[in-house]
């Protein structure tokens, strides 16, 4: 099998080279823009006034052929919609008025384009009576983003949003964090915010946010300077259902299922067992009322899982010959309920006003058992038991107001967001010695507060757009952790207590976007201020209080070049940041592993990334192919840092700056449909890591310095999607994803594998619809690592559940 994995690479590596050579030769885009919109306005030359019911035809350049055509309103003003990309003229006719051609290209970057005002001479001339007709255009294409339906996602149906994830073109998941491109430092929005459920920070929650409430998901590998400058991963846009048919509409469904079907590996003894055949229900309700200005829409769902969360089995080496093995295996239960209700209210045909808010409550209950063994096994040293009981609840409330001009697509949009997420946590530990018992615990409660303002701006031109905007953030997170120590207590008691975080960020921001028949550009530059300051607890008995700010430009770049209508060249440039979230830098030590203790660290600083990315793509009526090279230079680079401290063997995981890293890579995704009952998606993405020496300094739980060598690794990923399209709407999906072995702060993580699979029947009419699916069919998914200190090496293997299998059913109506 190793043989195997290695081949495999191999051969990846030599189909990417072959790859990224053709990649100059074609492009098209990604981002979908339906249709494009062209207006203006139309006056007497001489006179200046309006000129109401003027014919508007546009035709072809390069046949003169008729596509479609308008008059003008009352006030002078025209709008034409559903326009394909292409060369054009207009042609303005009028009786009384000279009739007058105007070239316009219309692109495929901009969903609207404003011809502002067109004069027209007067004359005897009269124009026959014009037929206006629509046509629909063809998805037209831009690169600065992917977007896939979750519907489309057969064998994921009825998870979460993290396994739908899992297979995505260009996305991996590791530690129940996605990762693009191999960079797990990426935002998650929901409907293009940011909020408390996947974090403000770094990404959070993904892995209990069921798919059922979600429509589509967008990858954004390469942000304008409308998007925070946070993430230099990308950005990942979660859009949640919203249906806005004319009446009462709607949609139910129930998904059940059970994973962890068998044991991969066997219990160390003494402890109480792993949890298997754990149970997954997911019932989930989709309604929507729309009628004259009004437009009320409700999305809840309700996920409950079972999970054998944890199951790694590690063995410590130390220098002095000391040998501990041990398993880390945690059972737990999860209820996650989400709901979003909001109404938009057409004031009238300029002014909307939409009011909606997010409900989300978690409830987490662990058992954990950690026993720890001698090197032959033949002596059990201590065993460590826990109980974790957890509340987390989320509350968001948005109002938006938009107005629209006269002119299609010019409008403003000011919006209000709030958000409060409560953290109520508690842990009750036994600590088992062979001559004594100890007990302890402690509770955590964290609330936090935040205040977002935003208002943009969007001016349609005649070859493009211009975007500004501005926005203000406040964020406060008080946070208090008490440690009860009970008898024969070996927590670290001193170092809790209250601690505040505190973020304010004002930014403004501006897009420009320009575009021809062969070019195309985009600039943008976003200006932030930053001031952090986190407040701690004056009796900690290592860390103080700390604070940073800094004013700095996040300038992007887009430069496009149309070889044919089919394809297309584009280079892109980003310059973006990575602040540490909160959790990142709290100053009290997490106890879910007895030995392997995971703390945050107050004086971390912010990491900084310039990347660039060169992508083309290629496209026939059934199918594309699309290549990117890509690259990032990240000064500062946050990871985790192992290190024991002097007289003792617990390892202290802590966040740390630890310098310059660079991820170099090329992906590649071909999407071919052989016949209307087979087509498949491959994605492949390879790439080097690489983290420069350096040297830091751990303050917990006393100083000590850690050093390490330069690291670098060739790694990758390869995925493939076959869908199966039967008679009477039976479709199926197989999904394979192997990931290659990749370096990690201080060492490695071993190659995986894993085969998923789907089926769905459409029945009742097209209303209803039946599907089954499975995760981890063969149950492969092991994580193998291996991690090198000062003084110590530590190997772990985790059996973690990862295999699923589901059973569903929705109905729309």
């Amino acid at each position: 099998m190793k043989m195997l994995k290695q081949k495999l690479v191999t051969i990846l590596k030599k189909t990417l080279l072959l790859l990224f050579m053709f990649s100059f030769l074609s492009i098209n885009s990604f981002s979908q823009v339906k249709s494009v919109t062209v207006s203006g306005s139309l006056k007497d030359k001489t006179s200046q006034i309006a000129l109401p019911f003027v014919n508007v035809v546009l035709k072809t350049v390069k046949d003169s052929a008729f596509v479609t055509g308008t008059v003008s309103n009352e006030e002078g003003r025209f709008s034409i919609a559903n326009i394909k990309p292409n060369n054009y003229f207009l042609e303005f006719s009028f009786i009384g008025y000279l009739t007058k051609q105007q070239p316009v290209y219309v692109g495929d970057l901009t969903e609207f384009l404003d011809l502002s005002t067109i004069e027209l001479q007067e004359s005897i001339k009269t124009l026959n009576e014009v037929v206006v007709t629509a046509k629909q255009d063809e998805v037209s294409n831009k690169m600065d983003k992917k977007t896939f339906s979750v519907d489309d996602n057969i064998s994921q149906s009825g998870g979460s949003v993290l396994q739908t994830m899992s297979n995505l073109p260009g996305v991996t998941v590791q530690d129940g964090k996605v990762q693009l491109r191999g960079n797990d430092k990426i935002i998650v929005l929901i409907d293009g915010k940011q909020t408390a459920l996947t974090g403000f920070g770094n990404q959070s929650g993904l892995d209990n946010i069921p798919s059922s409430a979600i429509d589509k998901i967008e990858i954004i590998n390469n942000p304008s300077s409308k998007y925070d400058a946070n993430g230099n991963g990308g950005i990942i846009n979660i859009i949640m259902k919203k249906n806005k048919n004319e009446g009462f509409n709607g949609k139910i469904g129930f998904t059940s299922g059970v994973g962890s079907l068998w044991e991969r590996k066997q219990n160390l003894p003494s402890i109480r067992p792993q949890y298997s055949f754990t149970p997954k229900i997911n019932p989930s309700l989709s309604l929507n009322y729309r009628k004259n200005k009004i437009n009320a829409f409700l999305q809840a769902d309700n996920l409950y899982t079972q999970t054998l969360n944890k199951n790694e089995f590690v063995s410590r080496i130390y220098d002095g010959g000391e040998v501990i093995n041990q398993q880390l295996k945690r059972n737990r239960n999860t209820n996650f309920f989400t709901s979003k209700v909001g109404i938009d209210y057409l004031i009238n045909e300029n002014n909307t006003f939409t009011v909606s808010t997010m409900f989300g409550s978690e409830k987490i209950i662990d058992r954990g058992d950690q026993p720890f063994f001698n090197a032959d096994f033949s002596q059990r040293q201590r065993l460590w038991q826990f109980l974790e009981d957890e509340i987390k609840t989320t509350v968001m409330a948005t109002a938006v107001y938009q107005h629209q001009f006269k002119e299609a697509g010019h409008n403003y949009k000011l919006g209000l967001n709030y958000t409060f997420h409560r953290e109520d946590e508690q842990y009750f530990y036994d600590n088992f010695l062979p001559t004594t018992t100890g007990t302890d615990a402690f509770k955590l409660l964290s609330d936090e507060q935040v205040y977002d303002f935003s208002f943009d701006y969007t001016k349609p031109l005649k070859y493009g757009k211009i975007e500004t905007g501005v926005k203000l953030r406040n964020r406060n997170i008080p946070t208090n952790m008490l440690f009860k120590p009970g008898v024969n207590s070996v927590i670290d008691f001193d170092a809790g207590g209250a601690a505040t975080y505190k973020e304010l960020i004002p930014a403004v921001y501006g897009n420009y976007i320009f575009e021809s028949p062969k070019w195309d550009v985009e600039l943008g530059l976003r200006v932030e201020y930053v001031r952090i300051q986190y407040n701690v607890n004056p009796d900690h008995n290592t860390y103080k209080s700390d604070s940073y700010q800094y004013t700095q430009p996040f300038p992007n770049a887009r430069l496009g070049y149309k070889l044919s209508d089919r394809n297309k060249l584009s280079l892109f440039y980003n310059r973006r940041v990575d602040r540490p979230n909160e959790v990142d830098i709290r100053i009290f030590p997490k106890y879910d592993d007895a030995e392997i203790i995971k703390v945050g660290n107050p004086a971390l600083r912010p990491q900084f990334t310039n990347s660039i990315e060169l992508g083309n793509k290629t496209s026939w009526s059934s199918g594309y192919l699309y290549s990117a090279a890509y690259h990032r230079f990240v000064q500062g680079t946050i990871t985790r840092i192992s290190s024991i401290a002097p007289n003792s063997n617990l390892i202290y995981d802590i966040f740390q700056n630890a310098g310059k890293s660079f991820n170099t890579g090329l992906e590649m995704i071909l999407s071919q449909e052989i016949s209307k009952l087979y087509e498949f998606d491959i994605n492949i993405n390879t790439y080097r890591n690489q983290i420069n020496a350096f040297s830091v300094l751990n303050l917990y739980p006393t100083p000590n310095t850690f050093s390490a060598k330069q690291q670098s690794i060739i790694s990758g990923n390869f995925k493939i999607n076959q869908t199966l399209n039967f008679a009477n709407n039976l479709n199926a999906q197989v999904s394979a994803i192997y990931l290659a072995p990749d370096i990690i702060p201080q060492g490695k993580i071993g190659g995986r594998f894993s085969l998923d699979f789907g089926i769905k029947k459409g029945i009742q009419n097209g209303k209803g619809e039946l599907f089954l699916n499975a995760t981890d069919v063969l149950n492969t998914m092991i994580i193998d690592r291996n991690i090198i200190g000062n003084g110590f090496r530590y190997n772990s293997t985790d059996y973690k559940e990862t295999q699923v299998f589901r059973l569903g059913y929705n109905y729309k109506f």
